[in-house]
């Protein structure tokens, strides 16, 4: 299973992250539109935060259901939390916050989050 460093610019997010990067999603909803995130999906655990929780600044909106974690600092936003379709605890990486991803490899997929 594969493992990667991320953060955000300035360093004062930092996380491992472990597991297979597939397809990878760029969403058109006014959040991801707007940042310019390429969104990979894993379950919850298998990010584990290395900096401290209070670095974490935090955004929701619509319904409330997604925690769209960003840095206060540098405002870069490397990853969000919420729960998938059946319930389970999700992250959302941001793998453009993952320096050693080879970005132009990726199977990027389009979704249309501004219909729904």
């Amino acid at each position: 299973m594969a493992k990667y460093q991320g953060s955000c610019h300035c360093g004062s997010i930092a996380f491992e992250l472990e597991g297979e990067i597939g397809q990878v999603i760029d969403c058109n909803c006014s959040m991801c539109r707007r940042r310019g995130a390429l969104l990979a999906a894993f379950p919850r655990e298998a990010l584990t935060l290395t900096t401290p929780v209070e670095n974490l600044s935090t955004y929701r909106f619509n319904r409330e259901a997604i925690d769209h974690h960003f840095c206060a600092r540098c405002g870069i936003a490397p990853f969000s939390e919420g729960k998938g379709r059946d319930g389970a605890a999700m992250t959302m990486v941001n793998v453009r916050c993952l320096p050693d991803v080879d970005l132009a490899s990726l199977e990027v997929l389009a979704v249309d989050g501004a219909s729904h």
